[in-house]
């Protein structure tokens, strides 16, 4: 009877996890996760306060939210604050309030965080960057519950839970005097350490599938799938971004690869260099090459959307007949400068799209495209070759061909004001 009834509530407990897990969009089975879940779950109803520690983008906002939903506060005010986004000198105010006049731009009497909380729970994120004369103020509200307003003398009452989070080491930040040893001790009544993606092991592959399949319904393609050899390089790769960094890659790589299936050699373009010499893998990619990587993938970004949308808008005024041919030959895949080419759909590869498994994203954020150029193009092959600007020089050109010069049509069929139309023409030299 011992041995069931210690089943029955294994078995029950792993339930409610995964009911967790599918309503906060949570991917993963690992051990520490779970326990991590297990912990914030059963201190949710107690009113402690709570430090979440972890690497950066290891989804430490998602913690405090189920504490918050699963306490019994749960119908009260619940508030995010990024104190690494606070400028010291205003921090003050953010957090208790100011009087009117208690400062230059003071125009007007204001609550605080705390004030407006009353009641809920305070999220405070970035806690480790937060000045030592908030830290001492911050104290006194943990041991008292009482604060005074900037400029004011008057001492109010506040009742709120605080849960704070941080990536900083506490513990040398104590040491080196950045940080107040009895402000952690407060704050830190029950820890939750959120494990970083490099240790969670088949969870990567978890979560790029997740996101792939995101991209793959929001932009009407068919999802990238890795092959075997592809997942365990996943798991291998040392993840300083962690899941942020994870989700990045995957909608790069989502936009950007021509081929919908992922090996290790279309990978490792997208992976930055590593370094195996200190105790797990570290990116060496320099700021420049960051900068660029970040700006490329967003210019493919907007390159892409952009240009499907305007293409089907073309092609509707002008018919599909008369819009020219934009681009090199089918044989010539474009390349950006990197050398990733951009995804193309294909209706006629003679592969069906993959029916999306949504017992992996149930609680993704649903995406209604409502845009009809997008749904157009996806049964076109767009190829991108040279800039936006060549594109629209020969569509305009076309335009005008096919009205026999006549401005004022011309104008109407694409869409622009006559006066626009008179200044691309001086611009591209069509006269």
């Amino acid at each position: 009877m011992a041995v069931l009834y210690f089943k029955q509530l294994v078995n029950m407990e792993t339930s409610q996890l995964q009911r967790l897990k599918q309503r906060y969009g949570i991917v993963g089975n690992d051990d520490a996760l779970n326990r991590a879940l297990e912990i914030a779950l059963k201190i949710s109803p107690v009113d402690l306060s709570v430090l979440i520690m972890g690497e950066n983008g290891v989804g430490k906002e998602i913690f405090p939210r189920v504490i918050h939903d699963h306490s019994l506060r749960k119908g009260k005010k619940y508030l995010a604050v990024n104190c690494g986004a606070i400028p010291d000198g205003t921090i003050d105010s953010e957090l208790f309030g100011h009087e009117k006049g208690a400062f230059t731009g003071a125009v007007e009497r204001r609550e605080g965080y705390f004030a407006v909380a009353d009641g809920g729970t305070l999220f405070l994120d970035e806690v480790g960057e937060l000045p030592l004369p908030t830290q001492a103020r911050l104290l006194r509200v943990l041991e008292t519950g009482e604060y005074i307003p900037v400029g004011a003398s008057e001492v109010k009452r506040t009742d709120v839970r605080i849960v704070a989070a941080t990536n900083v080491k506490m513990e040398k930040a104590i040491a080196d005097g950045k940080f107040r040893e009895d402000l952690f001790y407060r704050l830190n009544s029950v820890s939750i350490n959120i494990p970083p993606l490099r240790q969670r092991g088949a969870d990567v592959v978890l979560l790029f599938r997740k996101f792939a399949l995101e991209m793959s319904e929001k932009y009407k393609m068919p999802p990238i799938r890795l092959t075997p050899e592809a997942q365990k390089m996943l798991v291998s790769y040392a993840w300083p971004g962690n899941v942020r960094q994870l989700k990045n890659i995957a909608e790069n790589m989502s936009v950007t690869s021509e081929e919908r299936e992922i090996t290790p050699e279309i990978l490792s373009l997208y992976l930055p260099a590593e370094n195996t010499s200190q105790g797990h893998v570290v990116a060496l990619a320099s700021k420049e090459e960051t900068h660029s990587f970040e700006k490329e993938r967003e210019f493919i970004y907007q390159m892409l959307f952009d240009l499907r949308r305007e293409v089907a808008e073309l092609k509707r005024m002008v018919g599909e007949k008369h819009l020219p041919m934009v681009g090199r030959d089918a044989d010539s895949p474009t390349s950006s400068s990197r050398g990733l080419a951009i995804y193309q759909p294909q209706p006629a590869l003679g592969r069906p799209m993959e029916k999306t498994d949504n017992s992996l994203i149930q609680d993704a954020e649903e995406v209604t495209d409502n845009d009809v150029a997008a749904k157009e193009t996806d049964k076109e092959d767009v190829v991108v070759d040279g800039s936006l600007e060549e594109m629209e020089r020969k569509s305009i050109k076309s335009v005008l061909n096919k009205n026999n010069g006549n401005r004022r049509l011309a104008a109407k069929q694409l869409g622009i004001s006559e006066r626009t139309l008179y200044r691309k023409i001086k611009e591209y030299d069509l006269e």
